[in-house]
């Protein structure tokens, strides 16, 4: 495995405790649905977060939510539709980030909630 493989699945387990600690049931990690991939599924408070993390060794000039594009966006709700109805869910269903600057001198996680609507 690359080192950003290992570095992508670090990050989503460091995304996964994170959640944990606020108190959040995680639900399932990594749902595939055809092309797409859902990092993480968590639920708290009668709202279902559909997670994608994102983690980077390096601050770069471009924010790290920017990084997620429409197709991927796209992607991630088809993904959570099809999870949803699967498991008969009736939750309100919100879309996160949760970014991962981790490297020699920093570490940080940010939790964006509600990072970006599905259209």
């Amino acid at each position: 495995m690359g080192k950003h493989n290992e570095f992508g699945k670090e990050g989503e387990q460091i995304a996964g405790d994170f959640l944990v600690k606020k108190g959040y049931t995680i639900h399932c990690r990594n749902y595939r649905y055809l092309k797409a991939e859902v990092d993480i599924i968590a639920e708290k408070d009668g709202i279902l977060a559909i997670v994608e993390v994102r983690a980077r060794s390096n601050d770069q000039i471009i924010p790290i939510a920017d990084t997620v594009t429409n197709k991927k966006i796209k992607l991630l709700v088809m993904a959570a539709d099809t999870y949803i109805t699967e498991n008969e869910l009736n939750l309100e269903v919100r879309f996160d980030i949760i970014a991962i600057l981790k490297n020699k001198r920093i570490f940080k996680v940010d939790h964006l909630e509600n990072a970006f609507y599905h259209f």
